[in-house]
């Protein structure tokens, strides 16, 4: 067959593929039948115009069912991938027509130390929200589907995207009061770090100057993990301070004695341009703004 017959072939009805799908995952047009609300002859007729089409046989006879030939095994892969993504798509539309529910992206440090305190709070504000929370940051991309607004640490620079700084961030000297209350405790504490942070340009140098001599205890290669052993009083470590909002706000950490904060640049919160699909996007967009605006700032950055 010419490429150009193959482009312009007729494609199959999409009842006829799901009545196949359906005999293939089951092998049996009578449970194919049952599960599709139709008659075991209605399937066998369906089958009978879908092999006519494609001129191949896509089933035989095995016992009381059926299984597929290999050019049926061959459709089922691409009728079971192209189903999955039409049943995908089904979910989006119907995400997309619920009002209450917004998509917000965020690093996964500013989610779990910064959001996550506030988050009630914004919820109780507008009636109705139901964020969806990811962390997947290669999902950042804005187009009201499956993105709503996105907070990052840098700007997409997207057409038709309406983006504001929201707040900056800096790293700093962190532990339990017991090892951080004092300079003299601090000096004694063990190191805990990112595996990143020892070879960045910036905080890789921070690490050496100042902690150089230090024992490591460990190292980790995410955020709030190192947040976690930081907690548990296992040592000090050189954090996002947005990442420990909430446990230097409540005195579970405090900073080093001695230690200036390291500048850690800009987040950048955004959405989609003119009016979004629903009010409660801009809502939550004008609240995580607020909140960002009354958050103290602990730091005073050189």
């Amino acid at each position: 067959m010419s490429e150009s017959h193959q482009s312009n072939a007729r494609l199959p009805s999409f009842r006829l593929l799901a009545g196949f799908e359906a005999a293939a995952r089951l092998g049996s047009y009578v449970l194919a039948a049952d599960e599709l609300c139709v008659s075991p002859s209605a399937v066998s007729h369906q089958i009978a115009q879908l092999e006519a089409q494609l001129d191949q046989p896509l089933f035989r006879r095995k016992g009381r069912g059926v299984e597929l030939t290999v050019a049926g095994r061959v459709l089922h892969e691409s009728v079971v991938r192209s189903l999955g993504v039409v049943r995908h798509g089904l979910q989006r539309i119907g995400t997309y027509f619920d009002e209450g529910l917004v998509t917000l992206v965020c690093p996964a440090p500013v989610a779990h130390g910064w959001l996550q305190p506030r988050l009630g709070a914004l919820i109780a504000a507008l009636p109705g929200l139901c964020p969806v929370v990811s962390v997947d940051e290669t999902a950042r991309y804005i187009d009201e589907l499956d993105v709503d607004i996105a907070i990052g640490r840098r700007p997409l620079d997207q057409p038709g995207v309406h983006e504001v700084a929201l707040m900056t961030d800096a790293l700093v000297a962190v532990g339990v009061p017991a090892l951080a209350g004092s300079a003299e405790a601090g000096e004694k504490a063990e190191l805990l770090c990112l595996e990143s942070d020892m070879t960045g340009d910036v905080t890789g140098r921070v690490l050496r100057e100042r902690f150089a001599g230090r024992r490591r205890q460990t190292i980790y290669d995410d955020p709030r993990l190192l947040l976690d052993a930081v907690l548990r009083g296992r040592g000090v470590a050189l954090v996002s301070r947005l990442l420990a909002d909430e446990a230097l706000a409540d005195g579970r950490l405090v900073r080093l004695p001695g230690h200036a904060p390291v500048a850690a640049g800009t987040l950048w919160i955004a959405r989609i341009d003119g009016t979004p699909r629903s009010p409660l996007v801009t809502g939550l967009f004008e609240g995580l703004r607020q909140a960002a605006a009354r958050m103290d700032d602990p730091v005073d950055l050189p």
